[in-house]
């Protein structure tokens, strides 16, 4: 007799945590990984089956939806967010997806940051559903380090950023990848859980600290003024309404205005087998995209 395989849609599929997300569960033979593209040819080299997916194209939810078990869901960093999750969900139910792995935001139901209020109402909307769920929510990802609200640390040894001295809880996002496999590998144990995801809190002179130690070179932070991370990504075409809210969500956190931001969880080893990734470990692993 024949085993059928459980069937897995990835979103995000040729970004950081869903391109990692699946090179970890393409190892379980039990599953079938489906990588959602907007642009199939990106993710032609993900070894896996890749379907047509474009959140702001309805017609596509339904055959990518086909036929699939759970479904790991990201959506983009605009407010359409909330427009994009109503319909997707909504495809979900139709489609017979039993189970959702949800990344949203910090924060916990109380938090005033709006764009992590989008995602706790994508987080409801689910439940809703009757969809059975996991929610991840992710601290600052190390990653950001090398681009999004960092700045150009590798080709100048000075990190800018926008929080003044707060300290801050981050995760590698290989480490948010590793929980989410674990939860659509046995969704039977993580179901209806809300995991909050954030291993080691430090400020950015702190981090300075470690990327000077591990990589032989000095560096230095820089706080700024937010109004010009503001500036920056509306000329770069961001989204706008997204993007204000980051600045606000700059400004809180430097204000120390935002309580937990500092919160540094315990989960990770139950979770997963291992230790999450520490500072000194993500500088080492990244030290080539740092020396300047």
């Amino acid at each position: 007799m024949t085993n059928i395989k459980r069937k897995i849609l990835v979103t995000g599929a040729t970004g950081q945590i869903g391109g990692a997300l699946i090179r970890l569960l393409a190892n379980d033979s039990s599953l079938q990984i489906v990588a959602a593209a907007r642009n199939p040819q990106k993710a032609r080299d993900l070894g896996v089956q890749v379907v047509m997916f474009d959140y702001d194209r309805e017609e596509t939810l339904a055959p990518a939806l086909e036929g699939i078990d759970s479904v790991f869901m990201l959506t983009g960093y605009t407010v359409d967010m909330l427009k994009q999750s109503h319909a997707f969900v909504n495809a979900a139910k139709k489609a017979g997806v039993k189970y959702i792995v949800h990344l949203g935001a910090p924060g916990d139901d109380s938090t005033k940051i709006g764009h992590w209020t989008w995602h706790q109402f994508v987080e409801r909307y689910i439940e809703w559903s009757g969809i059975s769920f996991t929610h991840l929510r992710p601290e600052l990802f190390m990653q950001n380090l090398l681009g999004y609200g960092g700045g150009e640390a590798e080709r100048s040894g000075v990190i800018r950023h926008y929080v003044g001295e707060a300290s801050i809880s981050w995760v590698d996002t290989r480490d948010v990848a590793a929980v989410a496999a674990v939860a659509l590998q046995h969704p039977e144990n993580h179901a209806g859980k809300t995991y909050h995801l954030g291993y080691e809190a430090k400020t950015y002179a702190e981090i300075a600290e470690v990327l000077t130690k591990v990589v032989g070179q000095k560096f230095t932070s820089e706080s700024r003024p937010p109004e010009e991370f503001l500036e920056q990504m509306l000329a770069a075409g961001a989204e706008p309404a997204y993007m204000r809210c980051v600045y606000q969500n700059w400004i809180d956190y430097a204000a120390r205005a935002i309580p937990g931001a500092d919160a540094v969880y315990d989960n990770f080893f139950e979770l997963t087998g291992r230790q999450p990734k520490a500072w000194a470990e993500f500088a080492r692993d990244y030290v080539g995209a740092f020396k300047y």
